[in-house]
């Protein structure tokens, strides 16, 4: 699901993220800003569902989309909880 299909592209970053949260997903972005927000949250221990980063002039949507597929067909949820992974994978 998208921000926008969500009505929520709007939101600012930290809501964006409570509001992955309360859907119980994690939250994709290629905006630097997310890492901020993530990274103050983990210094503060305030749980979140997880973020996935990629550089939007470092990494394809191809190799996104296919990195992403592994994840989501390998793991949990709970295994990117409060946690920033970086893409590309390998």
């Amino acid at each position: 699901m998208t921000a926008q299909m969500d009505s929520a592209s709007r939101l600012p970053d930290n809501a964006l993220l409570d509001r992955a949260g309360e859907l119980g997903r994690i939250l994709f972005t290629r905006d630097d800003d997310f890492l901020a927000e993530a990274t103050a949250r983990q210094r503060r221990n305030v749980s979140f569902a997880g973020v996935i980063y990629a550089h939007q002039l470092r990494v394809t949507i191809g190799r996104c989309v296919n990195d992403l597929e592994m994840i989501a067909s390998c793991g949990e949820p709970t295994d990117v909880a409060n946690k920033v992974l970086h893409l590309p994978l390998r």
